[in-house]
């Protein structure tokens, strides 16, 4: 397949991760995020953030400079699979999306996977 220089803002990728319940059990959690294609420059900026913080959190440093929930409301705009506490359908929105990335781990379950998307993207060409 030829470069198409074009290519769309946005695509939808798999998220899966696990949200601890009763009797150290875990659930599996599972909805598809449609996340921003960003220019390589801004995920180079970001890639060396988040390495910064991974070594000031190891030393012991409180880095704010940017937070897991920075990245994801970056990163996502939109998603399917994601539903209210009564199982409806839940929009995507600002209002949504604050609460939805303020669940515990979430965010940082959507940034790992967007990074993973890429290099994912760079095997599958």
């Amino acid at each position: 397949m030829a470069f198409v220089l074009d290519t769309s803002s946005s695509y939808y990728w798999p998220v899966v991760f696990y949200i601890p319940v009763d009797d150290e059990e875990k659930q599996k959690i599972e909805f598809t995020a449609k996340f921003k294609r960003l220019p390589q420059k801004r995920i180079n900026q970001i890639r060396k953030i988040a390495n910064k913080m991974v070594l000031d959190m190891q030393n012991g440093i409180d880095n704010t400079e940017i937070s897991d929930i920075d990245i994801a409301d970056e990163i996502i705009c939109g998603w399917k699979n994601v539903n209210d506490a009564e199982g409806n359908e839940l929009k995507y929105n600002n209002k949504n999306k604050e609460q939805f990335l303020n669940f515990p781990m979430l965010a940082t379950a959507v940034v790992e996977t967007y990074f993973n998307s890429l290099v994912e993207e760079k095997r599958k060409n």
